[in-house]
């Protein structure tokens, strides 16, 4: 048998799965947001999070592939994906309590442990396949969009919250926690072992992106959503400086996040019934340029409640693109490798989003929060444009 004691089976899996990933990506989806605010209420700088926010995202570009190849090919991954949890949680307390406080340096080196075990919460969706059966994967894919747009929803929603109502230094609390009963829940999911042997250190670290670069749908896909990341990296301190923009105070910085991730969340739960595999392509593209059309718009809204209006549509077509991805890397990739694909994939949108938030904190002062919001709609156009062009072009022979 695939389970130990004390670990429920295969017809409560998914349930399971989806109560204590999404506990941890309550904690991983609202840390920026927390993280922003919190070094906003002790510096009175929030920009200056874009660097702890890069340091934190920019070392996920290798270990993603590697925790995603060790859960792809381990027999016992439950003891993996545990120690990468608690690693993360622990990380993510200190960093919270370090930033805005401590030397910069110091506080990097701990944002840096956040991004080497960060990917456990990515690496978890490749393990759907092994106990949700073939005909109901397509909803499982849309439900599990659904709990990073939960989570996406709760983790800034808290972190807003308790800045508003304690102030922006304890806006951590509630991510600190999450985390902490994600690792606690961790052990009950079912975690089926893998078939797959050895690799080569090349292979570890180089087999996701062989996957990603050979597969003419993958390497449109990931060059789009990669793209469209790079400029999506900037959007919770953007999201701060444009309420402050538009006369409001810096929480409602978070209040706009909330609003995005509830649209993203109503867009993957409708995802979940309707959208099927030879349809994700299209929805994928045209969700790009939806998503950018709807960002452009804030440029001229006149208030923070036309500003959640604009964020709430740009979510509702960013949660089908969503789904649509995780789709269609499942569809495309070779089954001993969808973990790594996953967190190969994650990595470079991650290492993207990085060096959008970094690129964010340069130019902030310079283009001002309008400014901001055309350049991250921008980026969504390009990638849109590019994934377009790649889907076009003459297959390689390793296509098929």
């Amino acid at each position: 048998m695939w389970h130990d004691l004390g670990v429920i089976g295969k017809p409560a899996g998914l349930p399971l799965h989806l109560t204590a990933a999404t506990l941890l990506r309550v904690s991983a989806e609202g840390v920026a947001t927390a993280l922003v605010l919190t070094v906003q209420a002790r510096t009175g700088d929030a920009a200056t999070a874009g660097y702890l926010q890069a340091a934190m995202t920019l070392p996920y570009v290798l270990s993603g592939p590697v925790i995603g190849n060790v859960v792809d090919r381990v027999a016992r991954p439950r003891r993996v994906a545990v120690a990468m949890a608690v690693g993360y949680a622990a990380a993510t307390a200190l960093l919270l309590l370090l930033a805005g406080r401590s030397p910069l340096v110091l506080a990097l080196c701990v944002a840096a442990v956040i991004g080497c075990t960060e990917p456990v919460v990515v690496a978890l969706t490749s393990l759907l396949p092994r106990f949700v059966p073939a005909e109901r994967l397509s909803r499982a894919y849309g439900l599990e969009a659904s709990s990073f747009n939960l989570a996406a929803i709760a983790g800034p929603g808290l972190a807003a919250a308790l800045a508003g109502a304690m102030g922006g230094q304890y806006a951590g609390l509630a991510i600190v926690a999450s985390g902490i009963l994600g690792v606690l829940a961790l052990p009950l999911l079912p975690f089926p072992g893998a078939s797959g042997g050895a690799q080569k250190v090349s292979g570890v670290v180089m087999g996701g992106f062989t996957v990603l670069a050979e597969g003419r749908v993958l390497r449109a896909l990931t060059t789009a959503t990669t793209l469209a990341w790079l400029g999506f990296g900037g959007v919770a301190v953007t999201a701060v400086l444009l309420a402050e923009h538009l006369g409001a105070e810096p929480s409602a910085g978070g209040r706009l996040l909330v609003a995005m991730a509830v649209g993203s969340l109503a867009g993957s739960l409708a995802s979940s019934r309707w959208l099927r595999p030879r349809h994700a392509v299209p929805v994928m593209l045209a969700g790009l340029v939806a998503f950018g059309t709807a960002l452009a718009t804030l440029a001229v809204v006149p208030s923070v409640p036309w500003a959640m209006a604009a964020f709430a549509v740009a979510g509702m077509v960013e949660g089908p693109v969503f789904a649509a991805t995780l789709m269609l890397r499942q569809r495309e990739s070779p089954p001993d490798r969808l973990g790594q694909v996953n967190t190969t994939a994650g990595s470079l949108k991650i290492a993207a989003s990085a060096v959008g938030a970094g690129l964010t904190a340069v130019s902030a002062d310079a283009v001002g929060a309008v400014g901001l919001v055309l350049a991250i709609a921008s980026f969504q156009f390009v990638g849109a444009g590019l994934g377009l062009l790649l889907l076009r072009f003459p297959r390689r022979p390793a296509d098929g």
